[in-house]
């Protein structure tokens, strides 16, 4: 494994969001079209490919990790902002999203 240098460690903007809203996308059978609060004016557009072990209520109010200045893709006809973090087993087919204990953390805090 490649050591990464603290100075790249600086470039990433990790912040606490909270889904707001869940979507299905036409077509998309893994993935989530997710609005998530970020502490901004309006709320910011993720795709997720966790439709399989989360169900929409699961997540609304879930306050999750989110890799906010990753470069934007579209997927599937929509362009995800950034990117939820989560870990996971494709040996034993699972997905947990990473999200604080203290749900009191305000939408918005940098991760550091």
């Amino acid at each position: 494994m490649e050591n990464v240098k603290f100075s790249d460690w600086e470039k990433l903007d990790l912040r606490i969001g909270e889904i707001v809203d869940v979507e299905n996308i036409e077509g998309a059978d893994k993935l989530y079209k997710l609005s998530v609060d970020i502490g901004k004016e309006k709320p910011i557009t993720l795709c997720a490919g966790i439709k399989e072990f989360y169900s929409k209520e699961d997540l609304i109010g879930k306050k999750i990790v989110v890799f906010v200045n990753l470069e934007p893709k579209t997927l599937r006809g929509v362009e995800s902002q950034g990117m939820i973090l989560a870990a996971g087993s494709k040996e034993e087919n699972k997905c947990s999203l990473i999200s604080p204990l203290d749900n009191s953390i305000s939408n918005g805090s940098k991760i550091s």
